[in-house]
């Protein structure tokens, strides 16, 4: 008997929504592919039937919600018959978390991890049972590609007892080790909706104060990291003039687009993958998405590879940019807590600040500005209330107010170029309280 063709295959295999999770078991555990490569159709019936009581005892892990989690799972009437365990908080995750908190009902539970680890935390940690996610349409050979976001996605295709894959003709084709072959699927559907966009937001003139200083910083040849936000979105505007820049970056977003389209970026000086960009998600316009599709210099791995530090540090000219939400006169960064909660996650930040500190010739810059709240509340602050990245890793720290390296400084001197660089509206007020508790 002749052997099926993939297209043989995916026809056995296709399915709708509600029919593909019905297999999903009571005191399973459920896995939901992040961000932009959550599918909607799967995750709205999957939402269904925790609604209707036929799902009990239900663990489920995901990260990042954007647009299809809120309107789908990412609700208090879902979540709360579910055992939620959450890896990095997005907006619609933060609006449930102020919900709970009015309610008195804890509807999340948040993961510390480090975006490097969190693959092993879903294969050697726990056993995923399910695991649901958008994929870009098949090919000839039966292979999809993972697209957008590969993260902890490629690692838990391999390991778990069910993989269901929603087609997207909008989800680009992406190279590197994106690729699942139709054999790896239990269940294929079909659901072709536009893949949520983040807008980039205008730049302000503290915001190119900050990406110029950085980007004075950056020489050519070097490979790039850039976090999400205003603030690396600056510094790649600046850099319009450098030379054979590349991408080794856990993000990948609009701010490389233009500089590789106009070369900038080419990746030809880079030590490893060279002349390929390089990451693990992406988030963007629909721009964005139409460059990343087919193209055969993107390339997306596990964020265990991506973000691994050893992976990292290999890049000479390694520059790490990410931002932070408040930093301490110790140096301690927080990037994640607000209020008393968390607002984000780790992410990769701590891997990507590690990696380039063992880069040769490599920089991190930790961006924010030096007040919030129009200049209400300092930034820079006594204590912070929840540290990202010790005082021991980090670097650069840079606000509109200036660019300091904390690399190698005494308690003192750290306490003093952070005040420095510090809204003036509060800068003898920080460094009162550094002389009462001798710190300066």
């Amino acid at each position: 008997m002749a052997a099926r063709t993939p297209q043989e295959e995916y026809s056995k295999r296709l399915t709708t929504p509600a029919k593909a999770v019905e297999t999903i078991r009571n005191g399973s555990i459920l896995c939901i592919a992040l961000g932009v490569g959550m599918p909607s159709g799967l995750a709205r019936a999957f939402a269904d039937r925790v609604l209707r009581g036929e799902l009990k005892d239900l663990v489920l892990y995901y990260q990042h919600s954007m647009k299809y989690s809120a309107e789908t799972f990412v609700r208090p009437e879902v979540l709360a018959l579910v055992d939620a365990r959450n890896f990095f908080i997005g907006e619609p995750d933060r609006k449930l978390i102020e919900q709970g908190i009015r309610d008195g009902r804890k509807y999340l539970s948040y993961i510390p991890c480090n975006f490097s680890q969190i693959p092993r935390a879903l294969t050697e940690h726990v056993h995923v049972n399910t695991f649901i996610v958008t994929v870009s349409p098949m090919d000839a050979s039966g292979h999809f590609s993972l697209g957008t976001n590969n993260d902890y996605a490629s690692t838990v295709i391999r390991k778990c007892d069910r993989v269901i894959v929603e087609v997207n003709k909008y989800m680009p084709r992406v190279f590197g080790d994106s690729l699942v072959h139709i054999s790896e699927v239990q269940a294929v559907v079909e659901n072709h909706v536009p893949l949520p966009e983040v807008p980039s937001r205008p730049l302000d003139e503290d915001s190119l104060k900050i990406g110029k200083l950085i980007a004075d910083e950056i020489p050519d040849g070097a490979t790039l990291q850039l976090g999400i936000g205003s603030l690396p979105n600056a510094v790649a505007h600046y850099l319009e003039k450098r030379n054979d820049l590349g991408i080794h970056s856990e993000l990948f977003s609009p701010a490389f687009v233009g500089l590789t389209r106009s070369g900038v970026i080419n990746g030809k000086r880079k030590s490893l993958h060279p002349r390929k960009h390089v990451f693990t998600i992406a988030m963007g316009d629909a721009d964005m998405y139409a460059f990343m599709n087919d193209n055969p210099a993107m390339e997306s791995y596990s964020s265990a590879y991506v973000n691994a530090i050893r992976i990292i540090a290999q890049h000479d000219r390694m520059i790490s940019v990410n931002t932070a939400i408040e930093i301490d006169l110790y140096g301690q960064v927080n990037a994640e807590f607000i209020n008393g909660h968390q607002y984000s996650g780790s992410g990769g930040q701590f891997d990507f600040v590690k990696g380039a500190a063992f880069s040769k010739g490599g920089k991190s810059f930790i961006t924010l500005k030096s007040a919030a709240k129009n200049g209400a509340i300092s930034c820079i602050v006594p204590r912070v209330q929840m540290a990202t990245d010790t005082r021991m890793d980090v670097e650069h720290i840079v606000t509109e107010q200036g660019s300091v390296n904390l690399r190698g400084k005494s308690t003192r001197q750290r306490a003093e170029l952070l005040i420095s660089i510090a809204h003036p509206n509060f800068r003898e007020q920080l460094a009162d309280h550094a002389k009462s508790i001798n710190l300066i």
